[in-house]
Formats: structure tokens, sequence, C-alpha cells
């Protein structure tokens, strides 16, 4: 008997960037998925990770090793009809269903960071798209949610389909991507060798972060859109005399006017004013409410409670995001009510709530 031939397939850039998308795509598919607000900056991470890890395997199809190469592996229609056969030569790199399964992973994760990133920046105002507006992000929101699954749903079938070309080829497929050799056997699919040109992979792969960075400089440089005005100080003195001062933007118009207009009956206490400074006071809370700013703390109070019109945390939207946390939370002495917002958000007062700015205190 004769020892098997063993061929270097995988190069060690290709591993290294396979198992560390994995791990990537893993983190953020915790955080997103199950992860709580306080994940956030692992969820962000593990995503700009994977955009860095995907743009530097774009570099690598073009400059690297003989199967590396996006050209070894490109599928054609009749490749696809081929492999279907079970007498179909065997592909020692991506075989055609695995080559679209490269390619369709390299566009959604591409498209998960571009949708994340208008996300953070129309929705929260956050990131170098920070210009965006609201409708923008929300619509990335979407985009980003549908790639995500959508990718899930690629891992699985990738899992499926490494069992069954394991054992249709009779190899360990996830043990060649560690050691990165397979057996030479007769009648193999034939390859054309090509060296890699890692001089050439590090210019383009330098190239790109100094593209990226210029663009991200500039575009981090146009002034966000529909911000919450900073606190006028005659309002942020007569709110904050009895409990936090919440930002006009987390009310309609209709009802700052209303709550003005009961101040003498102010959630059971008498916070009258003298009438000049009634009518400062609301001037510029009616003038700032949430029709006027385009965060998502403004769109998503401007819904009040029929009954409660005044309590934002009896709105729709403020059950929604907090129904589940529990009453003890609110017990605590470090959050005291559910109404003392600056307890878990450090920039409630300002009206943006960044998810980057949510820190729950512990006993």
């Amino acid at each position: 008997m004769t020892s098997p031939v063993l061929v270097r397939v995988w190069d060690r850039p290709i591993r290294l960037f396979h198992w560390s998308l994995a791990a990537c795509v893993a983190v953020a598919a915790a955080t997103g998925f199950l992860g709580g607000p306080e994940a956030i900056r692992w969820h962000v991470g593990a995503g700009l990770a994977s955009v860095a890890l995907v743009l530097a395997r774009i570099v690598w199809g073009f400059t690297g090793s003989t199967h590396a190469r996006f050209r070894d592996f490109t599928p054609s229609r009749a490749s696809l009809v081929e492999h279907l056969r079970t007498d179909s030569p065997r592909h020692l790199g991506h075989n055609p269903l695995g080559a679209l399964m490269v390619f369709a992973l390299i566009g959604l994760m591409l498209l998960i960071g571009v949708s994340g990133l208008a996300l953070l920046g129309g929705m929260f105002k956050t990131g170098p798209l920070a210009f965006w507006s609201f409708e923008a992000g929300r619509v990335g929101r979407e985009f980003h949610e549908l790639a995500a699954w959508a990718v899930l749903g690629l891992v699985v079938l990738h899992l499926g389909g490494v069992m069954l070309e394991s054992r249709r080829s009779r190899e360990n497929l996830a043990r060649a991507m560690l050691t990165g050799v397979k057996e030479a056997r007769p009648g193999d699919h034939p390859a054309r060798e090509v060296p890699a040109r890692v001089p050439l992979a590090v210019f383009f792969l330098l190239l790109a972060g100094a593209g990226l960075w210029a663009a991200n400089a500039s575009l981090a440089a146009r002034p966000p859109q529909g911000l919450p005005v900073a606190f006028d100080p005659v309002a942020r003195a007569e709110c904050s005399a009895c409990h936090m001062a919440y930002h006009p933007s987390l009310l309609p118009a209709a009802s700052w006017r209303g709550l003005m207009a009961g101040l003498s009956d102010h959630f059971g206490e008498d916070a009258s004013l003298d009438p000049v400074t009634v009518a400062e006071v609301e001037g510029w809370l009616v003038a700032h409410a949430a029709e006027e700013a385009d965060t998502l703390p403004a769109h998503a109070f401007a819904l009040t409670a029929p009954d409660a019109p005044f309590a934002i945390t009896e709105s729709p939207s403020w059950k929604r995001l907090h129904g589940d946390l529990p009453d003890a939370l609110f017990e605590r002495t470090s959050v005291r009510s559910r109404s003392n917002c600056v307890a878990c958000h450090a920039d409630a007062e300002s009206g943006l709530f960044s998810p980057f700015s949510i820190h729950v205190p512990k006993e």
C-alpha cells in the first residue's frame, strides 16, 4: 500500500479568514438576536470586523494562491449541472455549489455592513451616516434584519452541505479547512496552479483602508440632521427642580400644551409658575416637540396613550421597549421609578437615547 499524496489546497489567509469570520458572525448573531442593549458594542464590533474580513477576502480572491482566487471556482451553469451528477470530478477547491455559497455570503455581509451603518446613522444619529434621515435608517434596519436572517439560513445550508459533501467525497472537509491539505486523487478536476502575490495584496489592502478612512472622515464631517436642540436654561431650571429634565422631543406639541396648562395639578403636585415663565417655557417646548426632531425617541414617543397623553412611560412605544424588564429593576434605589430615564440612559436629557449610552445599574 502506498501513502496518499497530500496537496496544499487552502493557504493560511483563507483558513484564517474562514474561522475568524465564523467567530465574528457567531458573536454578531448572539448579541443581535439574544443580547440586550448593553451588548450593542460587541454587536457593532463583530459586524465591523466581519466586513473588514470580507473586504480582505475580496482582495485575496484576486491576488491569493490557486484555490483562493475567484477565477478558480466561479461557477457556470454547465459546471453546476456537472457537479450534481454522482460521477462528477472532485473539486479540490470550492465546488460550484460551495462557490455560490461564498459569493452569496460575501454579498450579504457587505449588505449587513452598509445597512447597519444606515441604521445607526438614520435612527441613532451615530457613525459616518449620521446625516441620513430617520426614514432612511428605518429602511436600513429592515434590510439589516432580512440580511441577518438570510446569513443564518446560509450558515445552516453551509453546514449541511459540508456534511453531505464530506460523505460524498469520503473526506473530512472541516478538517481540511483546519490543516489546509487534501488527498490528491485520480480524476480530480484540473486546476491551473497560480502563486500568491502577497505584495500586491498588501498594496490593495492598504489602498482600500486609506479609501475607507477618507470616506469615513468625509461623511462624518457632514452635520447630522434632525438632532434634538440643546436645552433652554429656563426650561431646564424649572423642570429639573423636581425631576429630570425631559427633552421636548419626547412628547408631541399637543401634550406639552396640555401639560403646561395643568401645572396646578402636575402629577399630583402644584407646579404653578408665573405667566411669563409659563409662556416662555411652553413656547420653547412646543417649538422643539417630537414633530420637530428626526430621532428614534421622537418618532417613537410622538404617539401617546389616549388616557395619559402627558406620561411617557404610558406610551405604547415605552411599554414595548421596556416590557421585558422586571418590576424589581424600577424599585431599586439606583433607579427609583419608571420615569427616571437618566438612571439607565446617560444621555436621556439630550433626547438622543443612544444605544451606546445605556447602562442598567446594579445594586
